[in-house]
């Protein structure tokens, strides 16, 4: 027998879930928009700035910096290389491991991009005090160390 709900059913707008989403989906998009611009995408630049300043980034580590899988991962190296961004090199300390670092033309390319994240995070964020703005970032800070969340956004 199938279960029926007569209970009245909370309006979507009553959920903090719905309202996050709704702002980091206008967040994300037009992040993304601006990275498409220059032939990047969200994920490829989640890597490159996790790789920024680092010279000898393990495939290992760098998988569980972006929190994929090591196919994924993979591709994303690969995609990278292939823009000329970063590179696979032989480990100083192993002759068998590798490291991943980024290219000169992509640790070039890091600030500016950084400069869009930041550019993007004002057209949104702007309005706000700074302290309502730090407010906004410790709750959300919470909100991962309570439940302890640690792949980071990449789409």
């Amino acid at each position: 027998m199938r279960k029926t709900y007569t209970s009245k059913a909370s309006e979507l707008e009553s959920h903090l879930g719905f309202w996050l989403r709704f702002v980091s989906n206008q967040v994300s998009s037009r992040f993304e928009n601006l990275l498409a611009e220059h032939d990047i995408s969200v994920t490829e630049w989640v890597a490159m700035r996790s790789l920024y300043g680092r010279m000898d980034t393990t495939h290992a580590e760098l998988i569980s910096a972006l929190g994929m899988t090591k196919g994924a991962a993979s591709k994303v190296i690969s995609k990278l290389e292939a823009k000329g961004l970063a590179e696979r090199q032989v480990s100083k300390d192993s002759q068998r491991a590798q490291v991943i670092c980024l290219t000169k033309s992509g640790m070039t390319m890091v600030p500016m991009l950084a400069a869009i994240a930041d550019e993007n995070d004002a057209h949104f964020f702007g309005h706000l005090t700074g302290t309502q703005r730090q407010s906004i970032a410790t709750l959300m800070r919470e909100l991962v160390d309570h439940h302890q969340l640690k792949q980071l956004p990449t789409r």
